[in-house]
């Protein structure tokens, strides 16, 4: 058995590993490397040198996991394509989103080959999309062999799955990005139980961190709405910097509990965009045999309306008020690195950031500001103090890294491959995994080298 990771850049990326187990070749997602562009952004394709894939398989619908799979899927058009169902559903509208993106792109940065992808050809990959349920054995089939495909319950996002290949007496087992937490709409992971597995090819977004103590998933909560509705009955009004996939979909149903209750003081949220129309797939998908628990009727209830469309730099819009919009790390020229340099500049006014923040990604730079400090809008050429009240809440969508050395050491597996982590993350996985009781090899896979596991 060997595995290859497509990631040129290694880290948190272009999330995409090519796997030879037996006569099977399965490539295990095909993401889009957010701080990239164009063809630079995709994984290395290429280095499949010349191998026709028999399976390609998503393990969920954000961009750094999917995002390339048009492309690859044109490429290797005889491949089988197989995802959750829920992800069979979510996956057409949020690569018709990134056409979008890419056709704005286009033109704003000067990007002749954008778009990657056409609508055209989104709608015709739908056709190849096979979505099989989770805890159940399905079996590719390839000159009388056989390989046995399962997918559990992974928690991160709706539709996240994390799988187990079996081809004879070898397997992998793929953990894809996963938390264990119950969140508000989703219940957490269900690893089940596929006893010993060869090897493991572990997520580390957190290997960097540990929570601290008085920071549970329910106490981050408690104090959100705290901040928040400090922030209100003050006059001011604050800004949720969300992920349009499962984020914006958990702060609104946050926020609906804690406004019925009475523990956020009335007044207007406002969204829009992508993460508005989700929650009408994410309704759907509600009222279908799936583990996810949202209903759009709640936007009714708080009364959700539309961001306005003139956000005006260094002009807070209209408040008190709760704005939940897209994207989480603030992107130039999305809504709330807009937003952002409307508000940041009133001390009444709150920020809080809900879930990972690239250190390279221009909320960082809000994250890490000193009060009083100038802050440029480049892309709006445009200067403000950092005067809003700047909150970081741990609400991650990624388990803690103890949970997931306990993950690792349950698998009991003879190699474990370390992904989906920046250098610091999976040194401190390498370190546990050696110091506890696994007798497993620790693997940190140089990108584009192929590995026998």
């Amino acid at each position: 058995m060997h595995i290859t990771d497509l990631n040129s850049a290694g880290g948190i990326g272009a999330n995409s590993y090519f796997i030879e187990i037996g006569p099977f070749r399965v490539l295990v997602d095909a993401g889009m490397h957010p701080k990239g562009t164009g063809r630079e952004s995709l994984p290395r394709f290429d280095a499949l040198e010349g191998a026709s894939l028999d399976l390609i398989i998503l393990t969920h619908c954000h961009l750094d996991h999917l995002g390339g799979l048009p492309v690859v899927a044109r490429e290797h058009p005889d491949a089988e394509i197989w995802m959750s169902r829920e992800s069979a559903v979510l996956a057409p509208r949020m690569m018709r989103n990134s056409v979008r993106v890419m056709c704005r792109q286009r033109e704003e940065a000067n990007i002749p080959e954008y778009p990657l992808f056409t609508d055209g050809e989104v709608k015709a990959l739908e056709h190849r999309f096979t979505g099989l349920p989770n805890g159940r054995t399905h079996q590719l089939h390839l000159h009388g062999e056989a390989l046995d495909v399962e997918f559990f319950h992974a928690g991160h996002v709706p539709g996240a799955i994390s799988v187990l290949l079996r081809y004879k007496k070898e397997s992998i087992m793929l953990s894809g990005d996963i938390l264990f937490t119950d969140q508000h709409i989703l219940p957490g992971a269900v690893p089940g139980n596929p006893g010993n597995v060869n090897t493991l090819v572990l997520e580390t977004t957190r290997g960097g961190t540990s929570r601290a103590p008085g920071q549970s998933r329910g106490e981050e909560i408690e104090r959100l709405v705290e901040t928040i509705s400090s922030t209100i009955s003050h006059g001011g009004s604050v800004l949720l910097p969300v992920f349009a996939l499962g984020r914006m979909q958990e702060i609104l149903s946050i926020l609906h509990e804690n406004l019925q209750r009475g523990n956020i003081p009335e007044c207007t949220v406002y969204t829009s965009g992508l993460g508005m129309d989700l929650a009408n797939y994410f309704d759907h998908l509600s009222r279908k045999n799936s583990p996810l628990k949202f209903r759009k009727r709640i936007l009714k209830e708080m009364g959700v309306r539309r961001l306005p469309r003139d956000i005006i730099p260094g002009r807070s819009p209209a408040g008190p008020a709760i704005y939940v919009a897209s994207s989480g790390m603030m992107v130039a020229n999305t809504p709330s690195y807009r937003l952002a340099a409307a508000m940041i500049g009133e001390s009444a006014n709150s920020i809080c950031f809900v879930g990972y923040c690239d250190p390279d990604a221009f909320g960082h730079k809000i994250l890490t500001a000193e009060p009083g400090e100038s802050v440029l809008f480049e892309n709006l050429d445009f200067i403000a103090p950092c005067k809003a009240r700047i909150e970081r809440f741990d609400l991650s969508s990624h388990a803690d890294r103890e949970e997931l050395l306990d993950y690792a050491i349950s698998m009991n597996p003879g190699t474990v491959v370390l992904s989906h982590g920046d250098p610091e993350a999976r040194a401190w996985f390498e370190d546990e995994i050696y110091a506890s009781v696994l007798p497993s090899k620790v693997i940190d896979p140089e990108p584009l080298t192929r590995i026998q596991c």
